[in-house]
């Protein structure tokens, strides 16, 4: 059966090659970038062969080469190579064309939060994993633009007697974790960084949204454009719900870190039901309480 189509990824594809065309505002994905060379410094040892997964820009195969853990790099995009871009080949997220064991590490950046079938994707991701390699990624989640949604919302419900769908919907973390588990990966992890920017009116951060290419990509989005009369109470319920003290308005991003290891022998393994060698009760200090014993006042 095929997944559920809600992201209009032609649509996606026109934002991007719009955003890189006219230069699109790049403290999100700075940001990010910079947060991965950190998450890969603790690694003790390197990567042969790394694919950057869906970089529109340079700034993860950057961040790949100033981690120091990376020899070679591939760049996945679904996007024509930019005049002047380093190397890449032009590749759907969603149809990836790598064997199986062929590369050690996987990054992505801001890039799989508008799959339509991220299991399929991950267990993609897994297969062209050599044993013991490693994928991570950061993609938006949770709460991102909360603020701008319930916005929106209220105001098309208050003035047109319902409300469309504007802001695509975000994964949450506890959903993606089991993602890697049924994907196959051993060793998952999944976190959360809340960021917030800071903006003087919405539609200020409406202009950055489109100008990065992170404009309405939904397939059930309503055709017509947001009316002014809409816009302008949308942004008084963003300004009074939403304001802080010194009348700037906060846009939130949930910034959800993912990162699995293809399965190897040389990982840790859980011990079997019954293996261990020290007592739990002998660590704490404590006596021991058997199946339908009472604890001693």
């Amino acid at each position: 059966m095929s997944p559920p189509r809600i992201f209009d990824r032609a649509l996606i594809r026109r934002h991007l090659a719009r955003a890189l065309r006219l230069g699109a505002p790049d403290f999100l994905i700075s940001h990010v970038a910079a947060d991965l060379v950190d998450r890969l410094a603790p690694i003790l040892r390197s990567f042969p062969l790394a694919v950057d997964l869906g970089g529109a820009t340079q700034h993860g195969v950057r961040a790949l080469a100033r981690s120091g853990r990376v020899e070679a790099v591939i760049r996945l995009c679904a996007l024509p190579v930019p005049r002047g871009a380093l190397a890449m080949a032009v590749a759907d997220e969603e149809a990836l064309p790598l064997a199986a064991a062929s590369v050690d590490l996987v990054a992505s950046l801001l890039a799989l939060q508008g799959v339509n079938d991220l299991p399929g994707t991950l267990v993609q991701i897994r297969r062209a994993l050599r044993p013991d390699g490693m994928f991570i990624a950061c993609l938006l989640g949770g709460e991102t633009l909360t603020e701008l949604r319930q916005s929106l919302a209220q105001a098309e419900a208050e003035l047109s007697g319902g409300a469309s769908p504007h802001i695509a919907p975000f994964a949450d973390v506890r959903e993606l974790g089991a993602l890697l588990q049924r994907a196959g990966f051993t060793l998952p992890v999944t976190d959360v960084e809340k960021l917030t920017v800071r903006y003087g009116e919405p539609l200020a951060l409406m202009r950055d949204l489109r100008a990065m290419g992170m404009a309405n990509p939904l397939a059930a989005r309503a055709r017509r454009p947001l009316g002014r009369a809409v816009l302008r109470r949308a942004g008084e319920v963003y300004a009074e719900r939403f304001a802080d003290a010194d009348g700037r308005l906060r846009a939130s991003f949930d910034l959800v870190w993912l990162s699995g290891w293809a399965p190897d022998a040389s990982q840790p393994q859980p011990l079997r039901p019954g293996s261990a060698k020290a007592r739990l009760a002998d660590a704490l200090g404590v006596a021991e309480l058997r199946s339908g014993d009472k604890a001693k006042p």
